[in-house]
């Protein structure tokens, strides 16, 4: 089991930001994590990746507990955020070099050339990132996921503000990525769950709400955005 978390509580003062949230995700598993704004979907995030400590509850990561083991934890977790930490004044193969000098990635050089050319980089690897479209940043963003080759892949709102041809391109390398790693992705686009999810876990108001395989929407012909807006109304 990948990722198994059990009645995790988090609370931002007095409001109760996760309640009771219990799953397990397994190796290669896509999983598209929806629920609207403020329903606690990022909370639980940097829960997992050990950005914040929940209140109450046990998270365990390839079963390493995230408080107790929080370090060994990380070096298993690809974590790309809602909002891109680039340093966009450096040149993409310069930082792409420092991120995994920071994880102690063997051959660096071998790995830096893998990792672009499996993100589609290798047009861009001599410019800085700066000058990359949001499109190209996400793909930095994925490639510094990735680089010291994790067996998770935490993905916050990895396909907001790209284009429908950037989309494809990014749906189509998280599904390439994702096929021997777990992958835990939130979206507000239903129609990209569809195309790159095999589960589905809806959270509201920080609870879960719904977790399912998309085999079973398609077979009972349930449509998943309804279906959300009904139970996140």
């Amino acid at each position: 089991m990948s990722i198994n978390i059990k009645n995790v509580n988090k609370f931002y003062g007095k409001q109760q930001a996760l309640t009771d949230v219990s799953f397990s995700l397994n190796k290669g598993e896509i999983v598209g994590f929806l629920g609207p704004n403020g329903a606690g979907k990022s909370t639980l995030m940097k829960i997992i990746t050990c950005y914040l400590e929940q209140d109450s509850g046990k998270v365990q990561v390839c079963d390493l507990d995230t408080l107790e083991q929080n370090l060994k934890v990380k070096a298993k977790i690809g974590y790309l955020p809602e909002h891109n930490p680039l340093y966009t004044d450096m040149y993409i193969k310069e930082y792409l070099t420092f991120v995994g000098r920071i994880y102690k990635v063997q051959n660096l050089n071998n790995r830096i050339s893998e990792i672009i050319q499996q993100t589609g980089l290798t047009d861009e690897q001599s410019k800085k990132i700066e000058g990359l479209s949001k499109g190209f940043k996400q793909r930095v963003g994925l490639a510094a996921a990735l680089i010291h080759n994790p067996e998770i892949l935490i993905l916050d709102e990895p396909t907001t503000g790209l284009d429908p041809n950037q989309l494809v391109e990014i749906r189509n390398l998280i599904k390439e990525v994702g096929g021997n790693k777990t992958v835990l992705l939130s979206t507000h686009i239903m129609q990209e769950v569809d195309k790159m999810c095999n589960r589905v876990i809806i959270i509201n108001k920080g609870k879960i709400v719904d977790d399912q395989l998309i085999s079973n929407y398609q077979k009972n012909n349930i449509d998943l955005e309804e279906h959300f807006s009904k139970l996140t109304s």
